[in-house]
Order: structure tokens, then sequence, then C-alpha cells
């Protein structure tokens, strides 16, 4: 393992270990149920990148999506792959740190949650990078914009005028913004939008 991704690994995973992960909800995000029950999204081949304990994944396997799952730290990796187990779902599931990761071929989807408030935001740039080339053409992210009103982070605030910068419109086509601010204990919400690969 190369030092850059040992060393990344393991901050992850302490934040694990010791319970420090604020951009956990600890269930499914109800904007996800959003997405499904609008049939914005009908099931494909959708990746959920640094997918954590992994609640969205197995909701997605649930219904009948192809989900391939990545996280960097183990402890989540293991959580979720005992989870699946239990309730007998199916889904490929890799501990890799995702800037040094790519699919064996581009996907339909992308449910973006908890990658982007979790990375510090000169990393931003980088993982858009990333989310762009994992896409196939026409493909679809599902991207929910962390709102907290603070610079201190992870999770970090996603000003939507910083957002519009980083995911632009010469290779981004913006939905409208969808009206499901769920507001997290923490009083963090998200803003929600449909992005489509140009």
């Amino acid at each position: 393992m190369d030092e850059s991704k040992s060393s990344k690994e393991n901050e992850w995973e302490q934040l694990y270990q010791q319970g420090k992960t604020g951009w956990d909800r600890g269930e499914v995000s109800p904007n996800l149920s959003y997405w499904i029950e609008s049939q914005q999204i009908p099931p494909c081949r959708i990746l959920v990148p640094a997918c954590g304990h992994g609640y969205e994944v197995l909701y997605l396997a649930e219904k009948g999506f192809d989900v391939i799952a990545v996280d960097i730290a183990p402890s989540a990796i293991h959580y979720l792959n005992k989870m699946l187990i239990e309730h007998a779902l199916n889904a490929t599931v890799i501990e890799a740190n995702f800037f040094n990761w790519n699919p064996d071929k581009p996907v339909d989807a992308i449910y973006e949650q908890t990658s982007l408030c979790a990375l510090a935001p000169e990393n931003w740039e980088q993982y858009e990078q990333c989310l762009y080339r994992w896409l196939k053409p026409n493909g679809k992210l599902l991207a929910q914009f962390m709102q907290t009103n603070s610079e201190a982070g992870p999770p970090f605030h996603c000003d939507i005028s910083t957002m519009l910068e980083l995911f632009a419109k010469q290779r981004w086509q913006w939905s409208d913004e969808h009206e499901t601010k769920i507001i997290h204990s923490a009083g963090k919400c998200e803003k929600v939008y449909l992005l489509e690969k140009k």
C-alpha cells in the first residue's frame, strides 16, 4: 500500500473508530426515498462513493439497483459487508481510496451524499473530475449539497454558488433545486439537485 493511501486510510479509520462521523445520519437519507419514489432514477448500475456504513447501499440493493460501494475505511467496509449478509442482499463493495480507483466501465448514476462534504475543499476539484470520469455520457449525479453555514468540518459547507462553479455548466446539466431539505439532528440540511453529465 502506498504511503499516502495508508495515511489517508488511517485518518478516516480513526474517525470511524472514535465515532466522529458528523456526516453520518445513522439511517437512509429521506432524500434517497424521494429520488426513487418520484422515479427520478430507475434501477441501474449506480456508484456510492465514500459509502460509509452503507445505509443507502442496502436500500438501493433492495430496490433492484446494481450497486458499487467504495470506502477507504476498513471499519465501514466490514460493517457494510456484514449488513449485506444479514439482509441477504448483493452489492459490489470495494475498500479503496477512490482518488486512485476507477470502475471497470462508466456507471449509469452516482449517489453523492457524504463524499463531497467530508472532503476538505481543496480536494473538491479533484473529486469533481472523478465523478465526471466515472459516469457515462448523460449519466446522472444525485447530489446532496450539505449546508452547515460553518467553515469547520467535516462535514464542510457546500455553498451553492461554489457548487455551480465546481460543477460547471459546460460539463454538467443542472436540475432546479428539489424541495426536500431534511434537517439533521445537528441542524444541518442538504440542498438537493439532479445533475447530468454532458
